[in-house]
């Protein structure tokens, strides 16, 4: 059956899922501005079941961002402050003895969510870190041998600051490739700033969304029937051949030591897709990939030293393969 149809036949509502899609936009909007981008990147992560890494200065509203996404699709949302003396049990949860049964029972651990705030993950030493990734990968919590699966849906969205780097953990390449996208949230522009301190003196409080108007404007239903449609959306073999090719690219590149995995390669095809889909077509073209490349791929290759001391970045080595990639006609 067309995943498009409901079960009687009748033509389903992709058209009205996409258009509750794209107001969140608007809706997001009346507590954070000037952040289209991420809110973008946010829902394509939705879309497309991935995780996603913001990076940002402390203040740019990464957790209000969270928070206002949440309430816009009418999800649950914890945040989890990690520190360096946060353990695994503080994220997953724990067995807990009960005295009046003389047993134990399971206490869920905020990452029984859909949309999980890890803020400043980096914060935290490695073995707190690995503690998300079952979760990040099968969707579930393992605890004294026994697994939990986690709701659905379900997004990591974890923050790292890109200046502090005082008493902080790099992620591992194995978790970073965990992470669909990486946004970088930028500060605002002049004007924007100046429209976030007229909101703050007009009574705005980031603490209370529904006074600020913010109501819920789609929901699970509209991310399962997007699902549905995006994996019609057709990918012809030129297009796959020029997702390879970047790739492929990436792990060549003189100023990388390390490429893009297979992996990569996948979320790419698959960003492009959902991206596709929401701008309106069922089909993929190379602008789709190339919009989706950089937060795609910026967070799974890594520099060589000497390149990082003369100034490239992750996004110019990406930006320059783009370039000379054979764009498909």
């Amino acid at each position: 059956m067309d995943p498009t149809t409901d079960n009687a036949g009748r033509p389903g509502d992709a058209t009205a899922a996409r258009s509750s899609l794209e107001a969140l936009r608007a809706e997001i909007a009346k507590a954070v501005v000037g952040q289209d981008p991420a809110v973008t990147g946010l829902v394509v992560a939705l879309l497309c079941r991935g995780h996603v890494l913001l990076e940002g200065v402390p203040g740019v509203a990464k957790t209000l961002l969270v928070r206002t996404l949440a309430a816009a699709l009418e999800l649950d949302t914890k945040r989890v402050q990690f520190t360096p003396d946060l353990m695994p049990s503080d994220v997953t949860g724990s067995l807990v003895y009960d005295a009046r049964t003389a047993a134990f029972s399971f206490q869920p651990g905020p990452v029984f969510t859909n949309l999980v705030l890890a803020d400043e993950i980096n914060r935290t030493p490695p073995k707190t870190q690995s503690s998300l990734l079952e979760a990040m990968e099968e969707r579930q919590v393992t605890v004294d041998g026994t697994p939990r699966a986690l709701p659905e849906p379900f997004l990591v969205i974890a923050t790292q600051n890109p200046v502090e780097y005082e008493g902080t953990y790099p992620l591992p390449e194995a978790q970073l490739d965990r992470f669909l996208l990486k946004l970088t949230i930028p500060l605002p522009t002049r004007q924007d700033e100046i429209d976030v301190l007229t909101r703050h003196a007009a009574g705005f409080d980031p603490r209370d969304l529904h006074a600020a108007g913010v109501r819920p404007v789609a929901g699970p239903t509209d991310l399962d029937t997007a699902r549905a449609a995006i994996a019609k959306t057709t990918v012809s073999p030129e297009i796959t051949a020029y997702v390879v090719d970047i790739c492929r690219a990436t792990r060549e590149s003189p100023s990388l030591t390390l490429g893009v995995s297979p992996r990569g390669a996948t979320a790419l095809l698959s960003t492009s897709r959902a991206w596709a889909w929401l701008t309106g077509r069922d089909y993929v073209i190379p602008d789709d990939v190339k919009a989706l490349a950089l937060p795609t791929l910026r967070h799974r290759v890594q520099l060589r030293p000497e390149a990082e001391m003369e100034g490239v970045t992750a996004d110019s080595v990406i930006n320059a393969i783009l370039a000379h990639v054979p764009v498909p006609r």
